[in-house]
């Protein structure tokens, strides 16, 4: 036996190029009793250490700079005679064991280290080691007694030992085993002398009894057949001497010789790598090879358990369709090695959120979806969304790269909205559309709405697939007006289908279909050659050349050949190249931006210009207006349809008009709808407008009389017949308003009255104002926030209070940020306000001949109020 104290005091070297592991296993094996623990960090001393210490045992990694664990081990084989070597390996990867076996090592620890294991293992080899020394001087008689008794087998002796596969000699009246070779003593990790004997039930070999049988059972085939070779192959796994299975292919064969004992011959074949196979290949058929998650089919197979088990339990099943928003740019900027990264990440967040009944899967790209067992409360699934979305707040880290998704998610219920595994992750994913749809980042149930608009859209998607070969997509035109002769610039192309059944369909309704399904490659194709085909038709009929600009989709640029496209187009209907514009989103810019120069240039080179249309809302940054070829940009709607009221709009606008004629590039504001727009827009220098204060979108022969008719937008307001000066008076009391207006008539102002702050903002569009009058106290809003806002937008006129209202507290605010010039109260003094409006008119000239604005730093203090104005 070996004794507790030869283990405490065995002499033990750690050999591994990482200190932290090192002093893991100094400090494991210290702190349970191990008195003789060395260690080094150097596996290019380990063979002279052994020579000079004989350790029991040696814990080798095998990955390590300068000298590989398997050098090692072929260094320590001179020193072992006997070819034992006391070697523990180290290895994270699995598929490294085999081959440290066949190096000679006895056992393998795995990274990272679990301490009972690895103690036990530990253990069991010094164990080994020790006994393996006593070996040498193990009872001759015993083994002189097997030798006699296997005299006759010894000359496979070398046969045997030369096979990898396991062998054991079996007396076939006791079972015992009198004889193994080394494959068996590598497979099972025992010494010879340990599995001699009665250890069958031990090893896994089977019980004494069952052998003895089948050994009867053998002899009776062999008399009725001939050869005495076992008829059948089995599968079992033998126990390793760490109590590790080992999964094995078995047959047996009777050996009979006369007046010899019969010997039983195991051959065992060690399948363990056909069976890892075999699992891998289940494991690959059933996971995601990225996240390891449950695939699509194994969800299925999943849900539908689940699903089986619900209607025993009378329980609800929630599924849950996770796409993540946006994953595609970060994919396409970052890259897909990022992105896969970006994916494991996010899967191991969403484990570690869910409970352990729960089930996750990846059902491709950037798809995920989750199974929930509730009861009836469906409160646990609007839980379990949040938390999937908590689970992207924080940024993800992506080698050196921060990115921030967010997560839209469709909703389903068994059986609310339907029992089988396929219907009910389809209408998930169609809330989870409906979800992106509304904004992303957010969460929808699934209703039947939504399947018949699911419906709808296949039909929809089907139709246009069709509209090509019945010729029913067709081309409308707006016109672009040059604000400064008045007259039309050219159109923009509009995309319309004359659906049969339906009518006129606009593109609000289409388009998105078009993108999602591709085909909006195939229709950006044919609308360019059909604007080209109208260009060319309006010529001939006397119209004259029109300048058509058509929208280019993103997708054109990645998947289509829009240079080619263009050329073809312009040359089989014999166009002039300076007649067709191009109109692309920042989006579409930045798509591929490197290729996208390229064919700009190249298109620009034989006179295509280029707009940029809904400038502001997309990347909006200088660096791409200096890479590009740009000639135009577009003020999208969204800063044109308040601008006259709105301070932030009207600055956006004004910024873009500015910075665009910086760069030597002309502006088109669209959806211009009202006469004020038109003229704030054209003070502003605005070069072009579109909308539908000039005209909505025409037909082809519409726009060709349109243009014929020489239409074109009214003028400016003269200055030659309207007086100078300029004043605008505004409240909501129209007894007020005629008073005032009677006043101040006598001094020859052009006077204007405006009955609400909105009616004042057209009115301040339309005219050149100097002075505004305003009362305070307003419907909607008040005469401060009004002149506050005026400030904003025409910060050169003079703005003044006249109210009844004696709180004083907003007026003096407004006063000390120079929104307001003077405050007057109700009753007034007909002489004293008449003449405080020619002083004002005076200051506005004042101030502005000088090239200075009233309330502005700089200006002189005596023109500023007093306290004495404010009665």
């Amino acid at each position: 036996m070996i004794s507790q104290n030869d283990i405490n005091y065995a002499r033990i070297l750690i050999v591994d190029d990482q200190p932290v592991n090192v002093e893991l296993l100094e400090y494991l094996l210290n702190s349970t009793g191990y008195k003789a623990v060395s260690a080094t960090t150097d596996p290019r001393v380990v063979a002279g250490w052994h020579a000079q210490h004989h350790y029991d045992l040696i814990i080798l990694d095998l990955q390590m700079p300068g000298m590989s664990g398997f050098e090692v081990m072929e260094a320590l084989k001179p020193l072992e005679p006997d070819g034992w070597l006391p070697v523990l390996v180290v290895t994270a990867q699995p598929d490294h064991k085999m081959r440290a076996f066949e190096a000679g090592a006895r056992d393998f620890i795995s990274k990272p280290f679990d301490p009972i294991e690895t103690l036990m293992r530990i253990r069991n080899m010094l164990e080994m080691r020790l006994l393996h020394a006593r070996e040498r001087s193990y009872n001759t008689r015993l083994e002189q007694t097997v030798r006699e008794r296997t005299a006759e087998l010894q000359r496979f002796r070398s046969a045997m030992d030369a096979t990898a596969d396991a062998i054991f000699l079996l007396d076939a009246d006791s079972a015992e085993v009198v004889d193994v070779n080394d494959g068996a003593c590598r497979m099972l990790g025992y010494p010879r002398t340990e599995m001699l004997g009665p250890s069958t039930s031990r090893l896994g070999l089977g019980a004494p009894a069952d052998l003895r049988a089948h050994a009867e059972r053998l002899a009776d085939y062999a008399a009725a057949v001939g050869p005495s070779r076992s008829p059948e192959l089995s599968e079992l796994e033998l126990m390793r001497r760490d109590l590790i299975a080992v999964p094995v292919e078995l047959y047996w064969q009777l050996l009979q010789r006369p007046d010899q004992p019969s010997v039983m011959l195991g051959v065992a074949r060690d399948i363990s790598e056909r069976r890892q196979a075999e699992e891998l290949l289940q494991h690959m058929a059933h996971y995601d090879s990225l996240t390891g998650l449950p695939n699509r089919t194994l969800f299925y197979k999943s849900l539908g358990d689940c699903i089986g088990l619900a209607q025993d339990k009378s329980w609800r099943i929630v599924v849950l369709f996770i796409g993540l928003d946006r994953f595609r740019s970060i994919n396409d900027t970052l890259g897909g090695a990022r992105g896969d990264e970006l994916l494991r990440q996010f899967s191991n967040r969403l484990v570690q959120r869910v409970r352990i009944r729960d089930t996750v899967g990846r059902l491709g790209g950037d798809e995920f979806a989750l199974i929930l067992t509730m009861s009836r409360d469906q409160q646990d699934a609007v839980n379990a969304a949040n938390e999937v979305r908590e689970a992207l707040r924080q940024p993800f880290e992506l080698d050196g790269h921060q990115a921030v998704l967010s997560a839209s998610i469709g909703i389903a219920m068994y059986p609310d909205d339907a029992t089988d595994p396929e219907t009910l992750i389809n209408y998930a994913e169609t809330a989870m559309e409906r979800a992106k749809q509304a904004g992303r980042d957010n969460y929808r149930f699934f209703t039947a709405g939504m399947n018949v608009q699911v419906l709808a859209r296949l039909d929809m998607e089907l139709a246009l697939r069709r509209a090509f070969d019945n010729q029913e997509l067709l081309l409308h035109f707006q016109p672009k007006v040059n604000l400064l002769t008045g007259a039309v610039a050219g159109v923009e192309s509009l995309l319309r289908w004359q659906r049969p059944g339906f009518g006129l369909v606009y593109p609000a309704e289409f388009v998105p279909v078009l993108e999602d399904t591709g085909l909006v490659v195939r229709v950006g194709a044919w609308i360019i050659d059909a604007a080209c085909k109208q260009i060319a038709a309006w010529q001939r009929d006397g119209v004259g050349p029109v300048r058509v600009a058509v929208n280019v989709a993103s997708r054109q640029f990645i998947e289509g050949d829009l240079e080619q496209e263009v050329r073809d187009a312009l040359a089989r209907h014999q166009v002039a190249p300076e007649l067709l514009e191009l109109e692309l989103t920042e989006t579409a810019l930045m798509s591929n931006a490197e290729r996208t120069i390229t064919v700009l240039k190249n298109l620009k080179a034989i006179g295509i210009k280029v707009a940029i249309d809904d400038f502001g809302t997309g990347y909006s940054s200088l660096a791409y207006l200096q890479r590009f070829p740009i000639d135009k940009l577009k003020i999208d709607i969204a800063f044109v349809r308040e601008i006259t009221t709105n301070p932030n709009d009207a600055a956006i606008a004004l910024a873009i008009i500015s910075m665009a004629h910086s760069l030597k590039l002309q502006v088109i504001a669209e959806g211009v709808e009202t006469r004020a727009q038109l003229e704030y827009l054209r003070r502003s220098r605005c070069d072009e407008i579109q909308g539908y204060f000039f005209s909505r979108p025409l037909p082809p022969q519409e726009l060709g009389e349109l243009v014929k008719s020489g239409r074109s937008v009214p003028p400016a307001p003269g200055t030659a017949s309207q007086p100078a000066q300029t004043l605008l008076i505004v409240d909501d009391d129209v007894n007020v308003l005629a008073s005032l207006h009677r006043l101040f008539r006598r001094d020859g102002y052009q006077i204007l009255t405006a009955a609400s702050p909105t009616e004042a903002f057209e009115l301040l569009a339309l005219h050149a104002v100097q002075v505004i009058v305003c009362d305070q106290r307003m419907p909607v809003m008040s005469g401060t926030e009004f002149l506050s806002k005026v400030k904003e937008m025409y910060p050169e006129t003079i703005r003044i209070i006249l109210s009844g209202y004696t709180g004083l507290e907003s007026v003096l605010d407004s006063i000390n940020r120079g929104a307001i010039y003077r405050f007057y109260t109700k009753p007034w003094d007909d002489t004293q306000l008449r003449d405080n409006i020619r002083l004002a008119f005076h200051h506005y000239w004042l101030m502005h001949g000088s090239g200075k604005l009233a309330g502005q730093p700089g200006e002189d203090v005596t023109a500023l109020p007093t306290l004495q104005d404010v009665k």
